[in-house]
């Protein structure tokens, strides 16, 4: 590609939009046009997020011209969850600019538009089609990520009943601003249960998994499932996700794995390996790596991702390279750090 796409990133102090940032100074095919945060107008971003010393010479800026003049093509919103809306209810945006909301605002299909933006779910694994056509994206939240890719084979061959699935989750997934549970003498040396069968990903778990399985049953009203069993913990150490989930299978494991291999079959992030798994395998990567385990009837499916690239910033920019007709893994050829 010739010509650059210019993004503009809204809100990029905090951790989504920081590592938005070191993603999108070394992509091939990026320009970085703006960086909005009100709080740090003028200041250098190394001045906030100080890895990127040497890196660039960007600052922060409150101007947002830039979205009625329509002088950029895509924006990223990382900002918290019910402030997307709002922005985009306080502000005008060119009807040409992209938008690619990491927030969870606009995930859920009775309130997945906004005027007459309709904003298509991002998940690649299985929405690649739709997002290659879209103009907004609703980026999938880090839970939901790494539960969905180890279940959604068996929703296509309509083998879910009852799930019963634990994960755990670094601080980081908690957001920048300090709170009693993601304080580090808090996390040092602890875990914690927390939103048992309540999380808020539920909803979003369970609506792309009845997108391939229709008859899989929905949440009630009290923020429960009755087939999506989930207990999610916090976890001492502060990046990825490692995930769990038990199912009753009668397919043996040699079925069971053709059927993972042939429904990622050319994504080229999401990957099933023989044997165990574990979470330095992922980290500071945009991979999910998926694990099989059989026992009897009992089957167990692992699942890993690093909750800040391919549960957010990573996944936002494989979301948009699609749109962009660009490589899809542009920018995201990244090495776990093993060591």
């Amino acid at each position: 590609m010739s010509t650059k796409i210019k993004v503009g990133i809204i809100g990029g102090a905090g951790y989504t939009g920081g590592e938005l940032l070191r993603l999108l100074i070394n992509h091939p095919h990026i320009e970085i046009a703006f960086i909005n945060s009100k709080s740090n107008a003028g200041n250098p971003i190394y001045q906030v997020h100080a890895d990127l010393v040497g890196e660039t010479d960007l600052q922060f800026s409150d101007d947002l011209s830039p979205l009625q003049d329509g002088s950029v093509d895509v924006i990223f919103l990382c900002v918290g969850h019910g402030d997307a809306r709002k922005f985009l209810t306080e502000y005008t945006v060119n009807d040409k600019i992209k938008i690619i909301d990491l927030s969870q605002d606009f995930r859920l299909a009775p309130k997945s538009a906004i005027g007459n933006r309709q904003f298509v779910y991002g998940l690649p694994e299985l929405n690649k089609d739709q997002i290659k056509g879209a103009q907004n994206i609703a980026n999938p939240g880090c839970f939901a990520t790494g539960i969905q890719l180890g279940l959604l084979p068996l929703a296509k061959a309509g083998l879910l009943n009852s799930v019963y699935t634990t994960g755990i989750t670094g601080s980081t997934g908690a957001g920048q601003g300090l709170s009693a549970t993601s304080h580090f003498s808090w996390r040092a040396n602890n875990i914690q249960a927390y939103k048992t069968l309540t999380h808020q990903h539920l909803k979003e778990i369970t609506q792309s998994l009845q997108q391939l399985q229709p008859s899989f049953s929905p949440v009630t009203a009290d923020g429960s499932s009755e087939a999506l069993n989930f207990i999610p913990w916090r976890g001492d150490f502060t990046r990825g996700i490692f995930i769990s989930s038990l199912v009753d299978c009668d397919w043996k494991l040699e079925q069971l794995t053709e059927l993972y291999k042939d429904f990622y079959i050319g994504q080229p992030f999401t990957v099933l390996n023989k044997g165990e798994i574990f979470l330095k395998q992922v980290v500071n990567t945009n991979k999910c790596i998926i694990s099989l385990e059989k026992v009897g009837s009992k089957l167990v499916v692992h699942s890993a991702i690093d909750n800040l690239t391919k549960g957010a910033s990573g996944q936002a920019v494989q979301n948009m390279n699609l749109i962009f007709g660009l490589d899809e893994t542009a920018g995201l050829k990244l090495k776990a750090n093993y060591f």
